[in-house]
């Protein structure tokens, strides 16, 4: 298989002058989604689709991923014959919201899931029989899983155009959510020979890209991939050491804001949803030991505005599209820098300021090794991803870059402006060489022959079981740094090793070992710096803290009260139709209505996010609270 790669935002492209364009596109965005333009990349993936040329297609969250494979399935076919276009989707919440939000547009949509009534499949099986269903939403246990063989026969009678795989990174062993049905996608193809296939994902390293065209079968994809930095979202780390109050110290930056907070077990989550709830905040659990209907009720309080903060596990957040998050912590570290791009990322979906803090301790890291191998999951793939999150939270660089070159892109910019590092919350430390020469003497006298742990110990004057064993309580370099805390020591050796000076070497359990560099700066050529976090932290204004991101307007102005007016008729519509607000309309919409107020239903379908489906639907209700409100202004 040969891959054409194709980077955002510029350079030549690989492929040939497409057969469709934008002219036969943007009406589509424009009935249906209510956009007059396209986002970057998004007319590549839309063409590639229309072209039938199989694509990999790489965009953050955020970045209108999904509108690539729906908007194609509206454009008439040149094949009659194929109108239907599959969406393979992993989880029933994902595909239900997704239809929905698309069925009030005017999109002809369906899913078919385990979730839906006998009712409701028999009226998704005759509108996909009878042509009347352009788009369907499928998981991939329906289509090949027991009964697999005969709805997809039924399927190809039908007549399918393209099937689109979301969330594709499950299909690569080299991902972060590998998932098994997922890499038996790629029989699929044989029943669907016509058909183009195409991977959609926010999240995957050049070689899950290679995995996931190779698994599923891609003939000379188009492979598009965009800017994996997210500009407005704002990364923090830190050191864990009173969690509460660490966490309090950032919600009380997000008051009245909806966020994330993500633990490592149900315990923790059921202990601070509770907690967060005794002090009046709307904060709810969600995990895998609450029963499915506890999750869901849970899931749909967050995404119609009735909570504000949901305390969870990994289990929560895949597909959850609520815009208008504007924080996201970590209380405690996740097991790759993949689940923490993922999961940060639904942090600013609407693109406006928000705040990504990740709270950490060497623990976190023994916990998931010691849970991977325990479940026989402790695979070369998962030591990498583990030792990758921890280059992460230890690193003394901007937070963007390193996640940016994580993925195989470019940082340009000398700042971000928008992380700890870049805005100068880390603390140099004095004496960085005496404190680097330390550490490496350190590592000598141990013989090279051991780890993090067992040299962070030494160096704390640890009486550990290891450190005895060995008579290393005798060495001169035991208890040289016992003033600075575990978290301080362990991020010296993490800068060292960043830095050059350390590597790590060896499986399954690496050592820490000098390099020709870190031999010269024991001996007393060179320089370096070393950077921990503060020891008394203050509350910043900071760019996550002082600009959140909210629709906002003066106090008391006519903006302000035509914005309230919106978000009442938005709740009031979204409880009538039993979706989530933001399937009505997102709050960028809202702040655009309170903006321009228009006056008449031709100058309504004129504001991004409204369509032709939803001017008609929801128009004269708009225009009634415009005028309303200017009347009492």
């Amino acid at each position: 298989m040969k891959f054409g790669m194709r980077n955002s935002p510029s350079g030549p492209s690989p492929f040939e002058s497409p057969k469709v364009t934008a002219p036969a596109l943007l009406p589509v965005l424009s009935q249906y989604w209510g956009f007059h333009a396209f986002r970057p990349l998004q007319e590549e993936a839309m063409t590639a689709i229309l072209d039938g040329r199989d694509s990999v297609v790489v965009l953050p969250t955020g970045s209108g991923k999904s509108l690539c494979f729906q908007a194609p399935a509206l454009v008439a076919p040149q094949d009659q014959s194929r109108r239907l276009a599959i969406v393979v989707s992993p989880l029933i919440a994902l595909m239900k919201d997704q239809v929905d939000g698309l069925r009030e547009a005017g999109v002809p949509a369906r899913c078919l899931n385990s979730a839906q009534s006998s009712g409701e499949r028999a009226d998704a099986m005759q509108a996909i029989r009878s042509g009347e269903c352009r788009l369907l939403y499928v998981s991939p246990e329906r289509l090949v899983g027991d009964g697999g063989e005969a709805f997809r026969r039924m399927l190809g009678q039908v007549g399918v155009r393209f099937v689109a795989v979301d969330e594709a990174h499950c299909i690569s062993q080299w991902g972060h959510d590998f998932r098994p049905e997922y890499r038996l996608l790629g029989q699929v193809r044989n029943d669907f020979p016509a058909a183009s296939f195409h991977a959609f994902t926010a999240t995957a390293t050049v070689r899950v890209r290679h995995d996931i065209g190779v698994q599923l079968g891609l003939q000379n994809p188009s492979v598009l991939v965009g800017p994996f930095d997210r500009p407005n979202l704002t990364y923090r780390v830190l050191p864990r050491h009173e969690m509460r109050a660490q966490l309090n110290t950032v919600l009380a930056r997000h008051q009245g804001e909806a966020g994330i907070i993500y633990c490592l077990s149900r315990r923790e989550v059921d202990e601070l949803a509770a907690a967060l709830a005794g002090t009046g905040l709307r904060a709810l659990p969600y995990h895998a030991g609450l029963s499915d209907d506890e999750r869901h009720a849970h899931q749909e309080a967050f995404l119609d505005e009735r909570a504000d903060v949901m305390v969870a596990t990994v289990a929560f957040g895949m597909g959850i599209d609520r815009p208008d998050v504007r924080f996201v912590i970590h209380a405690g570290a996740p097991r790759s820098v993949e689940h923490y791009q993922q999961e940060a990322g639904r942090a600013g979906r609407d693109g406006a300021p928000a705040e990504c803090v990740l709270i950490s301790s060497p623990a976190d890291f023994l916990r998931w090794r010691s849970l991977l191998e325990a479940n026989g999951e402790l695979s070369d793939a998962n030591r990498q991803h583990l030792r990758d999150i921890e280059r992460y939270v230890a690193a003394t660089q901007c937070r963007h870059r390193a996640l940016v070159e994580y993925f195989g892109q470019q940082h340009a910019a000398p700042s971000c402006g928008a992380c700890d590092w870049c805005l100068g919350e880390l603390e140099a430390i004095p004496e960085p060489v005496v404190v680097a020469q330390k550490v490496l003497s350190c590592v000598v006298r141990t013989g090279q022959r051991f780890g993090v742990g067992h040299v962070t110990a030494v160096l704390a004057g640890q009486t550990t079981e290891s450190v005895l064993k060995r008579g290393h309580e005798g060495l001169s370099t035991f208890g040289l740094l016992k003033e600075s805390p575990i978290e301080d020591i362990r991020g010296f050796i993490d800068q060292l090793t960043h830095a050059g000076y350390l590597l790590r070497a060896g499986e399954p359990y690496p050592t820490v070992q000098l390099t020709a560099e870190g031999r010269e700066l024991m001996r007393g050529s060179g320089t370096c710096v070393l950077h921990r976090q503060p020891r008394r932290p203050e509350r910043r204004r900071t760019k996550a803290g002082s600009r959140t991101g909210r629709m906002v307007a003066a106090p008391g102005s006519a903006d302000e009260a035509l914005l309230a007016a919106l978000r009442a008729l938005r709740l009031s519509l979204a409880r009538e139709r039993r979706v989530p607000a933001y399937v009505i309309f997102h709050d960028a919409t809202l702040a655009e209505l309170a903006s321009a107020r228009p006056r008449t239903l031709s100058a309504l379908r004129e504001v991004v996010g409204i369509g032709e489906r939803k001017a008609a639907t929801f128009g004269a209700q708009i225009l009634d609270v415009i005028a309303a409100t200017g009347a009492a202004t």
